[in-house]
């Protein structure tokens, strides 16, 4: 990514549309003066892409994607699913996910906490580290998942759901294409939402805005997506009240 932005940056093109906390952040590196509108970046303020929220104030904004919340809402949603969950591993690449892999964090622990559910960091950087850490986890009786939102889970999402049907662990995952290839379940935003959403700022800033002077904007969709098929095969029934919330189910 930091070649890429190196060499798209060179190009000096009017605007650049971002997506990704990693890849916003290579682009950031290479300039301050070219505007750019980005995509699912959970955390701009933190990461420093922005003095705040409604006042970015450099040459960067654009559409988040997530907060902290999501990994006790992540949580609550696996314990609804099962209800003698026992421990619950949070994944994530801290080379690649939002404050080096500890943005939810927090409201995980504090949910693992009410729920008397022991949480569990689990930090991986390659696919070698994916399969030891799911096998270790497999070898723990009533064990789930929660795959955070970063680029690195989205790249090895064939993996993670192929590993979690082999060793039979329900999992909790942010997007719907892994409920798509088999994930039991996703919770987050609707990313088809936030494109069309950019247009609108990339229009705004050619015409002459100033991305300092637009707001980042918030998710406005969720969707919850609940794969029947893979809790047939883990044998778990899906509560009738959750599947009445579920914006689609896979059959």
């Amino acid at each position: 990514m930091e070649a890429l932005a190196k060499e798209l940056v060179g190009l000096q093109p009017d605007l650049i549309v971002g997506q990704s906390t990693p890849s916003v952040r290579a682009l950031l590196r290479e300039t301050g003066t070219i505007s750019i509108v980005f995509v699912t970046v959970a955390d701009p303020v933190g990461s420093g892409f922005v003095a705040s929220m409604a006042r970015p104030g450099g040459n960067a904004t654009g559409f988040s994607n997530f907060e902290p919340a999501m990994g006790g809402k992540w949580l609550e949603l696996l314990r609804e699913i099962k209800p003698d969950m026992a421990r619950v591993a949070l994944m994530s690449n801290p080379q690649t996910t939002v404050a080096g892999g500890t943005f939810y964090n927090r409201a995980f622990e504090t949910a693992a906490a009410m729920l008397s559910i022991e949480p569990i960091a689990m930090p991986v950087r390659s696919d070698t580290e994916i399969e030891a850490a799911l096998t270790a986890l497999a070898r723990q009786p009533r064990s789930g998942l929660v795959v955070t939102s970063d680029t690195f889970a989205v790249d090895n999402r064939e993996l993670i759901v192929s590993l979690t049907a082999k060793y039979q662990l329900p999992a909790v995952y942010p997007f719907r294409f892994f409920a798509a290839i088999g994930g039991l379940v996703s919770y987050g935003i609707n990313l088809r939402d936030q494109f069309p959403r950019a247009a609108s700022y990339v229009d705004r800033s050619l015409r002459g805005g100033k991305p300092s002077d637009l707001p980042v904007q918030a998710p406005t969709k969720y969707e919850l997506v609940i794969n029947l098929k893979t809790a047939k095969a883990l044998g778990i029934d899906i509560p009738p009240t959750l599947l009445a919330r579920a914006d689609e189910v896979i059959e």
